[in-house]
């Protein structure tokens, strides 16, 4: 009975219409009803490929307190928790880590709900006749497909370049075909399931027409991933390759005019994907950051307050991202990234899942990686001209020059998922400050303070659910 349920439920969360995905879940008649009557139209088509998209703001990935907009930023050393909030992810925080705690393993069942739903596109494209129309569905559905493996495969396995013996470590199934009764084992190694995410992105690339949408995936965009997914690899070369691609289709970083804007769904400058979040949807994404209790801001953690002191005065991110102010006669250093978007509903906000700013950090890195001082230090200048008021080039070289990229990557990118895996890739520990939370760095510090590297926690735990529901899931060591 319990195979059924699931399998109706699966079915239903695939074919219903895409305005209903905060819906509870119908029943549709009979999967046989579905099977023939379904993906037959283009249109039927585009909805089911928007229906796939939907699925990255469901619950385990961006809805929720345990909203992925946060978790590895918490995991990291960021952020520090506010004591006057709900002690949310509390779990998380402190690295008590285990396969029941919802918030560190959700996204592999929501990686796989994201993959199902592109998995029911392309298992019915023979429907469509062969063309431009047909090859875009499959780039977009394949690239998303892609994107979920990628969030579940560094979050629960080693990364390439975490360790030596990472790449012939275990990895993750890949699904390529939807089937509700699907037993799945983790058979692939890490190496393997990389080359398997960089298939379907190198497809989409050479396919993809859709241009019209930062909601939807571009060839820009998928250029973008490329260069992320084979940062992580280690492939230096190719991250090179298409990030400036990407680049060269989507220059800009987002002007330091623009910059506030793009926080404030505004303004798409520099922006290549995000997840959309419309006032009808409602999804408070912003709400594991904070909440606005009497007119002052509740958060739930702030920023660190080592980490604070980097962020310089003439730097335009310090008052995009940042904002401290007072409660409950206190004063805190709170993250407004999530907070207010422009005709929405407070902490209702577009995830910023990928911008230009990324990939030129990517490819000034892997430049650095191949000796290109000179060239990582150009892309470096050009983000930083973006960012400080009065901006005189920087002229770093050797040490100083990686350190400067890796400034510059915390800078630019916290708060947006990336520092935890960055510390992971890069085979470093996690060592967070003892500061306390106020603004000044007052109050307790957090009580867990390092993350060794040697530690079985940077993979996080398969969800005990899904080992349940399927023995042959092996569960990470150490768990």
């Amino acid at each position: 009975m319990k195979k059924h349920i699931i399998k109706i439920s699966l079915f239903a969360s695939i074919f219903l219409t895409v305005s209903s995905c905060t819906d509870e879940l119908s029943v549709l008649p009979n999967d046989r009803l579905v099977e023939e009557t379904y993906y037959i139209t283009e249109n039927d088509f585009r909805k089911g490929v928007d229906y796939a998209y939907d699925a990255f703001k469901m619950s385990g990935y961006y809805a929720g307190d345990n909203t992925q907009a946060i978790i590895p930023d918490i995991l990291s050393d960021n952020l520090i928790q506010n004591p006057q909030g709900r002690r949310s992810n509390n779990s998380a925080y402190i690295f008590d880590i285990a396969a029941n705690v919802g918030a560190v393993t959700s996204v592999y069942g929501g990686g796989y709900a994201v993959a199902s739903r592109a998995n029911a596109v392309l298992d019915k494209l023979n429907n469509l006749p062969a063309g431009s129309f047909r090859n875009n569905i499959e780039a977009e559905a394949r690239a998303i497909r892609a994107v979920a493996h990628f969030d579940i495969v560094r979050r629960y396995c080693k990364i390439p370049t975490q360790s030596a013996d990472a790449n012939s470590s275990i990895g993750i199934a890949y699904v390529e075909k939807f089937d509700p009764y699907l037993i799945t084992s983790r058979n692939l190694n890490v190496s393997q399931v990389y080359d398997k995410i960089i298939s379907d992105l190198l497809f989409a690339e050479q396919n993809i027409s859709q241009s019209a949408s930062v909601g939807k995936f571009t060839k820009a965009a998928i250029q973008g991933l490329l260069s992320r997914v084979y940062l992580y690899k280690g492939d230096y070369d190719n991250v090179i390759l298409w990030g400036q691609k990407s680049l060269a289709l989507n220059p800009s970083v987002g002007s330091v005019t623009n910059f506030k804007n793009i926080w404030a769904d505004s303004s798409n400058d520099g922006v290549l994907f995000k997840i959309l979040n419309s006032s009808i949807e409602n999804i408070k994404t912003g709400s594991a950051y904070n909440q606005t209790v009497g007119g002052q801001i509740k958060s739930e953690y702030v920023v660190d307050y080592d980490f604070y002191t980097k962020f310089a005065s003439n730097d335009i991110r310090k008052t995009s991202y940042i904002q401290t102010s007072v409660f409950n006669g206190k004063s805190y250093n709170n993250i407004i990234k999530y907070k207010q978007a422009t005709g929405k509903p407070i902490e209702v906000v577009d995830v910023k899942y990928l911008r230009s700013a990324e990939v030129l950090l990517n490819v000034a890195e892997a430049m650095y990686k191949k000796s290109n001082e000179a060239g990582a230090l150009s892309l470096l200048n050009t983000l930083r001209a973006q960012r400080y008021s009065s901006y005189i080039p920087g002229v770093e070289g050797g040490q100083n020059l990686w350190n400067a990229i890796m400034t510059e990557r915390r800078l630019e990118l916290a708060f947006e998922t990336d520092r935890f895996f960055t510390l992971k890739r890069l085979g470093l520990p996690i060592q967070r400050s003892s500061f306390g939370p106020e603004a000044n760095g007052a109050g307790n510090p957090a009580s867990v303070l390092t993350l060794p590297v040697a530690s079985h926690k940077w993979q996080l735990p398969i969800p005990q659910a899904a080992i349940d529901n399927n023995s042959q899931i092996q569960q990470n060591p150490g768990y």
